[in-house]
């Protein structure tokens, strides 16, 4: 059901919410009465998001807000902080959160919370201290500026300064009601309206709310909705939105907006003494469109679970080298249109966690605020020389036959892993050899490796709905951006994937892909198709969308590659993880970057190897073994699985 309006909300908030700008003054010729015509804003349903097959992820419910409405709240700066201490108390021995944004722990002694150096320059600016100032030296700057009494404790007043800040930051006025909570349990609401004597100025509006019903799929890509601040409606109100709208602020919620939002109504009240004498609506709202994601709910808690259940084998493993991995990502992909299928990252959060505990959440270790599918950072390793070997057979630098000799020594004190003597690219991409790729990589020069690189997508943002970063490549310039002298050597350790490259495992799934359709990388989407709000009609289907093609020179250049990948995954061992019995064979390069963390595992692939469908790669912070979850992710796309014979990894 569509929710059409809050007009029926609390009627006296009429007076609040009607300005110069929205009412005029008419005085009937023989009227003994002067009647005042006043507008009311109807708030459009946002549109909902849905899995691949229509089920829900995101909906919209009618809940109960929180508000302070400025004619009726206190102006002695005293009697303010009392409403807002006790309006605060009664939230929180509830249970429930209210919005703040104020970039601070809430207990002495006070510390910026990590990640939050944007937020933490915006308080600054806006209470006018300089850019050294603490944590500390910002909560003074609070009490001062709202005279907040020492006689409170330092917990009241760390709470009385947030909200006072969170109303400075939203433009608390006449004409902007503040929103302290949203979506509060019927029992507060009750409480509120009960103690309203004593707290000036706050009301209980219903409001059209967020509701997820599967708080723990993509969390990170769903993102979050949030109030207009007093900052970004200069900008937002030329695209038609009100103080007091609701805009995305993360995720697909914030880049699927302009679809998402729909279109707010009016209605017009007739008003003579101060009542309403008619109402009628003069313009109605349009709800906004809602979207349906490329992702199955439940293909994505399985590759959700993969990645969990083997960070918690490598905590238990045999070796006791690895009790704290904590973190890795995973990410798979519709080889023949860029659809993302999966995009796991450990650890995570839910939704519920993300709104009801943000604070608690940002200090939590692990750091699951981060999105490490789109946004992690990381060298590729060894994944990195598929690449390589594209640059150096597309540039007759090298044929499918041309040899290296690999002597387990090269130059500038660098090493290969095996004595593999004279070596083609194949068995050099199946055994990861380092030195064929050294001296590859010497041959081809930095411009040309990084040249290929951007046809894989590497270094760069890939224009994800819900946003992901760019990462970079290494090259003079990135050196010079992070104050390091380039050196000759660094070339070498460009081509097997070290030196200062990162690389999101986005990026390194799109790459795999890229390699299984032979040089044709596709745009990566999660959003498949826009329909109306009910989805009665479809009005946009997302096509395949071809972002770069590498013009071949030669042939057979993905034959060797594909080939070297076939046999780097027969190299699994036997049981659960092995690759060597599914009916297919099945396309791997796997890496061992060093990191600050010691080193990390990567592995990047496609499947079936002779007729792809699925792109994937994944990551493990300071682990090994990574792909021994290709196995895993395989059979439960393709159902592939039986009952597996236990083997122990010894290796």
């Amino acid at each position: 059901i569509v929710l059409a309006s809050m007009s029926f909300a609390v009627i006296e908030l009429l007076k609040i919410q009607v300005s110069e700008d929205n009412s005029e003054y008419i005085d009937f010729t023989g009227s003994a009465e002067n009647i005042t015509v006043s507008t009311q804003k109807i708030n459009a349903t946002r549109g909902e998001i849905t899995d691949i097959n229509g089920n829900p992820i995101v909906k919209n419910k009618v809940g109960y807000n929180v508000i302070i409405q400025a004619a009726f709240f206190p102006d002695n700066l005293n009697d303010g902080n009392e409403v807002l201490l006790k309006l605060s108390k009664l939230l929180e021995n509830d249970g429930v959160s209210w919005i703040e944004s104020i970039p601070v722990t809430m207990e002495a002694p006070y510390e910026f919370l990590p990640d939050s150096d944007a937020a933490v320059e915006k308080l600054k600016k806006k209470i006018g201290v300089n850019v050294y100032a603490t944590a500390e030296n910002c909560i003074d700057k609070l009490k001062e500026d709202y005279q907040i009494s020492d006689s409170y404790s330092e917990h009241e007043q760390r709470i009385i300064a947030g909200l006072r800040y969170e109303m400075e930051i939203r433009n608390f006025s006449i004409g902007n009601v503040f929103t302290v909570a949203e979506d509060v349990p019927l029992d507060t609401v009750v409480v509120i309206k009960e103690f309203s004597p004593e707290l000036d100025g706050a009301d209980i509006i219903e409001a059209p709310s967020r509701m997820y019903a599967e708080t723990d799929i993509i969390p990170h890509e769903i993102g979050t909705v949030g109030p207009v601040y007093a900052e970004e409606y200069d900008e937002l109100k030329e695209l038609g939105y009100a103080m007091d709208d609701t805009v995305g602020k993360s995720g697909l919620e914030k880049g699927m907006e302009s679809y998402l939002r729909g279109q707010n109504g009016v209605r017009s009240f007739s008003m003579s003494n101060g009542k309403v004498v008619g109402n009628e609506v003069t313009q109605e709202a349009v709800a906004g469109h809602s979207i349906k994601l490329t992702i199955d709910n439940d293909f994505q808690r399985d590759v959700q679970d993969i990645l969990e259940n083997f960070i918690v084998y490598l905590n238990h493993h045999q070796s006791g080298q690895y009790t704290d991995v904590t973190s890795g990502a995973i990410v798979v992909l519709d080889v023949k249109t860029g659809a993302v299928l999966a995009l796991a990252t450990a650890p995570t959060y839910t939704i519920d966690e993300y709104t009801d505990n943000y604070s608690e959440l940002l200090e939590r270790p692990g750091q699951p605020i981060i999105d490490r599918a789109t946004d992690g950072i990381y060298r590729p390793g060894s994944t990195f020389k598929t690449i390589t070997a594209t640059a150096g057979l597309n540039e007759g630098i090298v044929t499918g036959s041309s040899t290296f000799y690999c002597g387990q020594t090269y130059l500038y004190n660098m090493h290969c892993t095996g004595f593999h003597k004279n070596i083609a690219v194949t068995r050099a991409i199946e055994v990861s050899c380092n030195i064929y790729f050294y001296e590859l990589g010497q041959r081809l020069g930095i411009d040309k490796i990084s040249e290929y690189a951007g046809h894989y997508g590497l270094g760069q943002s890939l224009g994800l709905e819900s946003g992901d970063s760019a990462g970079y490549l290494a090259n003079p310039e990135t050196f010079e951006r992070l104050g390091m002298t380039w050196t000759i050597g660094q070339v070498v350790q460009a081509a097997i994937g070290q030196s200062e490259v990162g690389v999101t495992p986005l990026q390194l799934a799109v790459a795999a892909s890229t390699i299984a359709n032979e040089g044709v990388r596709y745009k990566p989407h999660l959003v498949d198709s826009i329909y109306n709000y009910d989805m009665s009609e479809l009005v946009k289907k997302i096509e395949p969308e071809v972002a770069d093609k590498i013009e071949l020179n030669y042939d057979d250049i993905y034959s060797y590659i594909r080939n070297g990948m076939i046999a780097a995954s027969h190299n699994t061992p036997k049981g659960e993880y092995s690759l060597n019995d599914l009916g297919f064979d099945v396309a791997i390069k796997t890496g061992t970057p060093q990191s600050a963390r010691g080193t990390d595992s990567t592995f990047i692939g496609f499947a079936p190897a002779d007729n792809p469908q699925i792109a994937f790669a994944g990551i493990i912070e300071g682990g090994e073994y990574s792909k021994y979850m290709v196995r895993k992710i395989i059979d439960a796309y393709f159902g592939t699985a039986e009952e597996p014979e236990t083997t122990s990894v010894s290796e």
